[in-house]
């Protein structure tokens, strides 16, 4: 769908629907741009790309409190290629796949599913977890995660001999929809079906709010596409990611 047409699902442009939505409350910015507070993360949207968007965008990439860089980072979900104005840089480009639940597939989410019965039991993760989280998020990269990600939804773990091995949580949060995110797995602790039973579990959390759960992917990350798939995911559309900044 072309950027200059008018959005017709709020998941062909979920941050900037989550910010003007159900986390308004956390936005930063005005006008034709929205942003996440940096300690939360460096997701951000527009309503399409355009150069007062990009104007708009510039004052939030800016200086910020925490490392005290210059510019940070922003990261965008595009339904084109980025069409970068002068003063901004692309460090890194790329393709996500969307994927959303579909109630009528077969699915596990009705119930508990038989072959995780026997694993540890999930447990939510508060403010006293932030430094284990951190420490998993930045061994397995599962995407942007900062002191106070946690604070965009719940956040499942699981623990093994006092150390987090595996979680996963809640991102975006907009109308009839939030997004599961952080999915991680501590490579010592990866085939248990760890990823599988958080998933289940906060989709089932989000299921339960009457809300529709929905994920982001790499495209060539086909090992967990399949798990999404087995648990009742289709993929919905590619977006284009691009992190940029202002300079």
């Amino acid at each position: 769908m072309s950027a200059s047409h008018c959005v017709a699902n709020p998941l062909d442009n979920p941050i900037w629907h989550a910010l003007t939505s159900d986390q308004s409350h956390l936005a930063e910015g005005a006008g034709q741009a929205r942003r996440y507070p940096h300690d939360i993360g460096p997701l951000a949207g527009l309503p399409e790309q355009s150069s007062e968007a990009y104007a708009d965008l510039a004052p939030l990439s800016g200086k910020d409190s925490v490392s005290g860089k210059l510019s940070d980072q922003l990261v965008l979900f595009l339904d084109e290629p980025p069409h970068l104005p002068s003063g901004w840089v692309l460090d890194v480009g790329g393709e996500l796949t969307q994927m959303v639940f579909e109630p009528e597939w077969p699915n596990v989410l009705k119930g508990p599913a038989d072959d995780l019965v026997s694993s540890p039991s999930p447990v939510v993760l508060g403010e006293g977890d932030i430094p284990a989280m951190l420490a998993l998020t930045r061994l397995c990269k599962p995407g942007p995660f900062r002191q106070n990600t946690h604070q965009l939804g719940l956040y499942l773990g699981i623990y093994q001999e006092g150390h987090l091995v595996a979680m996963s949580g809640e991102r975006l949060n907009l109308s009839g929809y939030t997004e599961i995110s952080a999915v991680c797995t501590h490579p010592d602790y990866q085939g248990r079906g760890y990823a599988r039973q958080l998933i289940h579990a906060v989709a089932r959390q989000i299921q339960a709010r009457g809300k529709t759960p929905f994920l982001h992917t790499r495209p060539d990350n086909t090992g967990a596409i399949r798990v999404y798939e087995a648990l009742g995911f289709r993929q919905r559309r590619l977006f284009h990611l691009a992190v940029i900044r202002a300079v």
